[in-house]
């Protein structure tokens, strides 16, 4: 045999990568300081774990402010609920329920598991609003605690007074949701869109006539809406017929005071509109054929072409928005109302109404981010690049909720670095799932150099929806664990860190003070290697202790 090499076959040289495509996220100061601290989040998940999430409680109670803010410039009273079906967290719910009277925010919750959750985190019934579809046990619980119940219809109201009076339970306090309004001028033309949620304004008198059956045990406060819609001429509409419909309640004899805007105020998700604009373009224009595939498998996120004819509509949520969260509540309170032609915030002011609103994701914003493990890097044999996560789709639900943005890398602290020359890549994000379809998105995204084995990739802003509304024990993985962070000195100093089922506003304090032997003194070690003696909290970068 011939000791001469082998010949092989050179490699396949790199695709060349077209000019990135960047989707840049939008990071306030607590996020982007966070994530500047590559040692504390690698230690934390070393430590705990990947997938992992970490929740910001401070920047929950911060964003609850700027909502009363708006409230105070339109003069009027109420209170901003935070739909707890956004986030499971009980480090977020605690540090809301304790916001002093200055804010006094209150709580949605959507099922009878929230609803002890809630009261649990120290939350006062009157502080708590009943939303969604609502079993006897919900209800019950609801009324027990004095909460605030949204009531859909009739069969709601019917059921709600058969409780109190089964089980001589106090006078419930209802709100009545209402859906498909109308302006007066406009006949039968409905121009705010149907809901699975809340009675059609056409069947207002239906459901007043049930209300009025059972006054012994039913107070109705108000009104509300809940649109699924980001369109403010809509939310006007309805704003407008729920003042309308507070009329009718007046007339029939009741004390009504709150009008309930819902949810639905959005969150900017992106840096820059520029970068928006230009995916969107591109993907278009991919679908059309006019450049390579922009995601896996030519995916179009809604758009297709049929005989050379683009269809369809982009099915992504707005992810660069100008206005949004408590701007877009301060939009809709300025906006005139579509009949009456005066601002909305000055009909509710004159009316001496209380405003109700219950922000979700927009509540969310900032509040946390979620961390994954690179286990694997590979090319495809097109020459694409495959990035495997310890992380699969359910854990950051970005894809189910229509959000595109870029992760943040985090490299390795071992001093190797990455080669030199790297430049910005595009790589497909594969969950840990034995499944074709567990792709974390099906967007290609862009990073500015390759990641390898043992990096972290960076999710940011998730709290709202994309954290852990779709999480499952899939295939026996287990689910992502959560942990609250805050930085000492308000905000100047540096991160410590609580198992979230284990914060609570009084321990923090107690740990900032440094009288809470649990996360020791030694820079994030303590006594116990990363937990001090309280196996959940800690300084620094935690480097071991029974998480590790």
């Amino acid at each position: 045999m011939s000791n001469a090499p082998m010949h092989q076959e050179p490699p396949s040289p790199e695709p060349p990568f077209p000019e990135p495509l960047y989707l840049e996220p939008r990071l306030e100061s607590a996020l982007e300081s966070l994530l500047k601290e590559t040692a504390f989040l690698q230690g934390l998940v070393a430590a705990l774990g990947s997938p992992l999430h970490i929740l910001l409680p401070e920047q929950i109670a911060s964003n609850a402010e700027r909502f009363r803010d708006v409230f105070r410039r339109h003069q009027l009273t109420g209170r901003i609920f935070f739909a707890h079906k956004a986030n499971r967290s009980s480090a977020l719910v605690r540090r809301l329920a304790a916001t002093g009277e200055r804010v006094g925010a209150g709580l949605d919750v959507a099922s009878l598991g929230e609803l002890r959750h809630g009261l649990g985190a120290g939350f006062a019934g009157e502080r708590v609003v009943a939303t969604g579809p609502k079993s006897p046990e919900f209800l019950w619980l609801a009324a027990r605690s004095g909460v605030t119940v949204n009531a859909d219809g009739v069969q709601e109201v019917e059921e709600a007074a058969r409780l109190v009076r089964a089980y001589g339970l106090p006078r419930v306090r209802l709100l009545l949701r209402l859906s498909e309004f109308q302006t007066p001028a406009s006949g039968t033309r409905t121009l705010s869109r149907r809901s699975r949620f809340g009675t059609p304004v056409k069947a207002l008198d239906t459901l007043l006539d049930a209300v009025e059956r059972h006054r012994d045990a039913l107070e109705p406060i108000g009104v509300g809406y809940h649109l699924d819609t980001t369109g403010l001429d809509e939310k006007a509409t309805a704003l407008e017929g729920c003042l309308r419909a507070m009329e009718e309640l007046r007339i029939r004899g009741f004390t009504p005071r709150a009008v309930d805007v819902g949810g639905g105020f959005g969150t900017g998700y992106l840096a820059h509109a520029g970068q928006w604009d230009r995916y969107t373009s591109a993907l278009t224009d991919a679908v059309m054929g006019g450049r390579p595939p922009l995601t896996w498998g030519g995916h179009g996120y809604g758009l297709r072409v049929e005989n050379g004819t683009l269809k369809g509509s982009l099915a992504l949520y707005p992810a660069y928005r100008s206005v949004a969260g408590p701007g877009y509540l301060d939009a809709l309170l300025s906006r005139p109302a579509p009949c009456l032609g005066r601002p909305l915030g000055t009909l509710l002011l004159e009316s001496m109404y209380e405003l109700f609103a219950e922000p979700g994701r927009a509540l969310a914003d900032q509040c946390g981010l979620s961390l994954a493990t690179v286990l694997e890097v590979r090319r495809a044999e097109a020459g694409e690049h495959l990035v495997r996560l310890a992380m699969n789709a359910g854990d950051v639900s970005l894809e189910d909720h229509g959000v595109l943005m870029d992760p943040v890398l985090l490299p390795q602290q071992d001093g190797r670095g990455h080669g030199r020359g790297e430049g910005p890549v595009g790589v497909h994000l594969m969950g840990n799932l034995c499944l074709e379809s567990d792709l974390i998105t099906r967007r290609r995204v862009c990073l500015p150099r390759l990641p390898r084995q043992g990096d972290l990739l960076a999710f940011a802003n998730t709290a709202g929806y994309c954290m852990d509304f779709g999480a499952t024990h899939a295939q026996q993985q287990p689910l992502a664990r959560r942990v609250a962070v805050w930085q000492e000195e308000r905000g100047t100093g540096g991160w410590r860190w609580m198992l979230d089922e284990e914060y609570w506003p009084v321990t923090r304090t107690r740990t900032d003070t440094g009288t809470d032997a649990g996360t020791g003194t030694d820079a994030g070690t303590g006594t116990d290697a990363g937990t001090g003696t309280d196996a959940g909290t800690g300084t620094g970068t935690p480097t071991g202790g029974p998480y590790a």
